[in-house]
């Protein structure tokens, strides 16, 4: 009798179940100890196989960032429908972000924590990534804000600090969320609505924090 012949699965396919693999193992693991016979063995697949595929550990880690900083970004991009009110949109936006992160940890422990320690990079990708959500947020809180009180000239670096602000928060948020039992996407997501909405809600209202006068130096 002849060799059963077997389907030859598609490179594509082959090189996303590679990719699978790999986060997987660099999630749990970290970029350092792990090591490319795990992520072959996990992918059902011989590690020739994966450097003919991905070339070396480090292209293989920069796959992996890439991969998951698109799906993260697509993620929050598609929970975001920009005909709702302000408060709605950030609600919408940080579920999406919230229950991205939450149903893929190793991802989201590849892109927050391995990434931005093991070289520039990798920290380069993964700042790609953050200044995209941020320029994103930044749009929001600004047409949000200036037409909440009409104030077009709503300064640009407000603005970009409070997305920059909103971004940080929700990425440790994030990050704590992974490892506290019990707490869901929509649970952290108004967490953060909480923290953040007071004063956002004032300052589309109109009525911003003032800071108390600076002392004055003595003479």
């Amino acid at each position: 009798m002849g060799a059963v012949k077997t389907k030859r699965m598609p490179r594509a396919v082959r090189e996303q179940q590679m990719l699978d693999a790999a986060v997987e193992i660099f999630g749990r693991r970290g970029y350092m100890a792990a090591s490319m016979d795990e992520i072959a063995e996990l992918a059902g697949v011989s590690k020739p196989l994966v450097y003919l595929y991905l070339n070396s550990k480090e292209d293989l880690f920069t796959a992996c960032i890439r991969r998951e900083a698109k799906a993260l970004v697509e993620a929050v991009r598609a929970g975001v429908h920009t005909d709702l009110p302000a408060d709605r949109q950030l609600w919408d936006g940080l579920q999406a972000f919230f229950a991205h992160t939450g149903q893929h940890p190793h991802a989201w422990s590849v892109l927050h924590l391995q990434a931005r320690t093991h070289g520039e990079p990798f920290a380069a990708e993964v700042a790609a990534m953050r200044a995209e959500i941020v320029a994103f947020v930044t749009q929001l809180i600004a047409v949000a804000a200036r037409e909440a009180h009409r104030a077009p000239d709503l300064p640009e670096h407000e603005v970009a600090g409070l997305a920059e602000a909103l971004v940080g928060a929700a990425e440790s948020l994030a990050a704590w969320a992974n490892t506290t039992e019990g707490v869901s996407a929509r649970q952290a997501a108004a967490t953060l609505m909480n923290f953040a909405w007071a004063g956002l809600g004032n300052l589309m209202g109109g009525r911003p924090w003032t800071a108390p006068p600076e002392p004055q130096p003595l003479t």
